[in-house]
């Protein structure tokens, strides 16, 4: 893989939040060593509550790379939280009173007559309910117009930054988005995660590569362009949830007249996969696209929820996670790391099916970045960052009321004091981030994180032995970090006559092999800390 590529990732609506939440994971497991990652956000909806969920995560993320640092953190390698993540955000300015319906943004309210030419054309693509309802939550399944409303939003949002007139502070991470773009040139690999069977990110995935373009030229006044080089992947996610029909009663209401109807995702995606397959644009500007689907168990994102509405968005829309935003994340690791298959002039679909027996579905680790050194690589990462995780939140009782981090921390300081600076302010934002990623104990009551969530929405295993997801307080109270593979070859190496492998770790990390060295490219004493743990972690392997 060329060192100079530069690596850019969008996440696109409430699916493409969760494939970025999934991905910032992936980033903290240290699958991206080495890399830095420019990330943008894109929605329509500023409070939309699976964006807010993952925005906090990568502010978390940064927060525990950049501590005690002078800037926002270095790149890393061999280590946890080894990529450095760049955020910014593009929203489209749909809360304005002002460009809140169609009608509004093209200014047909203002026309004399109904017969006006572009009143006519209007009525020619768009139902007079698909012209006034409310775009603050997004497109709805309309992708006709969210298409043509996003590629716009990009241009005006440009034109505007070139003109360095009354910019909102919201819009002028973008400008910074296309001028890394910009810079990049050739070298430039973008990620788009969303799904193609609703409204946002269907709308917006086969305009992106155009549009980017057209704002860069925009910005530049035409002086720049996006670089004919520059490399496109992206997801192809049909349906995997459904929710609640909305009710005639929501539905009267003009601004809610247009609302998804999940059981027409099925139809969504069939009529998407088509047009993917035969428009000439994206053909031309794709060069993977991954299609990823879900055969079984389509979740309701509406069970158990007392809500009289179909929610549309807001900061109610926070809906939990699901294993195929993890398989998306882990085709941006495959565009990532691709030296090959990225010269074709029209775009490579890709897919890989996992075992499927019985109506259950079955995942090892070779069957997320591949088989043979990728499975093993995936293995180590995954089973290790979920080593950490119990390690903290299990044994050092993190998930409590206990500050775990800290307690490891405390134990290393026995035999070192190379970490005696780090302070509890740092730790906590490490055990938090622990709890968002594996589950804490509220009142009691067993809260799932990220990874339990995931788990939920396989029947089958997941890489590690079945308890090694328990959600028993007593249970959990008996699992031993360095079992959590199936096989026994997996487990770590030093253990006690009484099978406990807690305590031999604590040893093998106050030896001096296990002190981070050259090649992990760790500076500050938080960075030496996590480099610490991860190599302990995987020197106590077998993998």
């Amino acid at each position: 893989m060329a060192s100079t590529d530069k690596y850019f990732v969008i996440g696109i609506g409430g699916t493409g939040m969760r494939c970025l939440e999934a991905f910032t994971h992936m980033c903290a497991m240290g699958m991206f060593d080495n890399k830095e990652i420019n990330v943008l956000t894109l929605d329509t909806d500023f409070t939309n509550g699976n964006k807010q969920r993952t925005e906090n995560l990568i502010k978390s993320y940064n927060s525990i790379k950049s501590y005690g640092s002078d800037g926002d953190g270095s790149v890393n390698n061999n280590s946890f939280f080894s990529a450095k993540l760049n955020l910014f955000q593009f929203v489209t300015d749909y809360d304005n009173q002002d460009k809140r319906t169609f009608r509004k943004i093209t200014n047909l309210e203002s026309e004399n007559t109904e017969l006006s030419d572009n009143q006519l054309l209007a009525d020619l693509f768009l139902g007079e309910d698909v012209q006034e309802f409310d775009l603050s939550h997004g497109y709805r399944a309309q992708t006709h117009l969210g298409s043509y409303l996003m590629y716009h939003a990009f241009l005006e949002t440009a034109k505007k930054l070139k003109s360095g007139k009354d910019i909102p502070e919201s819009e002028r991470p973008f400008a910074s988005y296309l001028r890394k773009l910009t810079d990049a040139k050739s070298d430039a690999k973008v990620f788009v995660f969303g799904s193609i069977f609703g409204g946002t990110g269907a709308s917006s995935i086969p305009v992106i590569p155009k549009a980017l373009n057209d704002a860069i030229k925009m910005y530049s006044g035409g002086a720049n362009s996006l670089d004919k080089g520059a490399k496109f992947g992206a997801t192809l996610l049909t349906e995997y949830f459904k929710f609640n029909k909305p009710a005639d009663a929501q539905k009267a209401n003009k601004e809610d007249a247009v609302i998804a109807d999940s059981s027409f995702f099925t139809l969504n995606s069939q009529a998407a996969l088509q047009f993917y397959q035969s428009d000439p644009t994206v053909q031309s500007t794709y060069k993977k696209m991954y299609h990823i689907g879900w055969p079984i168990d389509i979740k309701d994102f509406s069970k158990d929820q007392s809500d009289s509405k179909t929610i549309t968005g807001g900061k109610a829309q926070k809906n939990p996670c699901h294993i195929t935003e993890f398989m998306c994340a882990c085709a941006a690791w495959d565009f990532f790391n691709s030296d090959t298959g990225l010269e074709v002039k029209t775009a490579d679909y890709l897919y890989k099916s996992v075992r499927y027996k019985d109506n259950r579905l079955d995942f090892n680790f070779n069957d997320f970045i591949g088989d043979g050194e990728n499975g093993k690589l995936f293995a180590r990462k995954f089973g290790g960052f979920n080593a950490f995780m119990h390690l903290v939140l299990t044994k050092s009782e993190g998930a409590l009321d206990n500050d775990g981090v800290n307690s490891l921390l405390t134990r290393i300081n026995e035999s070192t004091q190379a970490y005696s600076s780090i302070g509890t302010e740092f730790t906590s934002l490490l055990n938090n981030y622990f709890r968002s990623f594996g589950y804490v104990f509220d009142a009691g009551v067993f809260k799932p994180g990220w990874m339990y969530q995931i788990k939920s929405t396989v029947n089958g295993s997941l890489v590690l032995d079945d308890t090694a997801y328990t959600t028993v307080a007593k249970e959990l109270k008996n699992l031993e970090p360095g079992k959590l593979f199936s096989e026994k070859e997996y487990h770590w190496k030093d253990t006690t006559l009484r099978g406990d492998t807690f305590d031999p770790f604590i040893k093998h990390l106050k030896k001096e092999e296990t002190e981070p060295d050259d090649e992990q490219n760790v500076s500050t004493s938080t960075e030496k800390f996590i480099a610490h743990m991860y190599k302990a972690i995987h020197t106590s392997s077998k993998i």
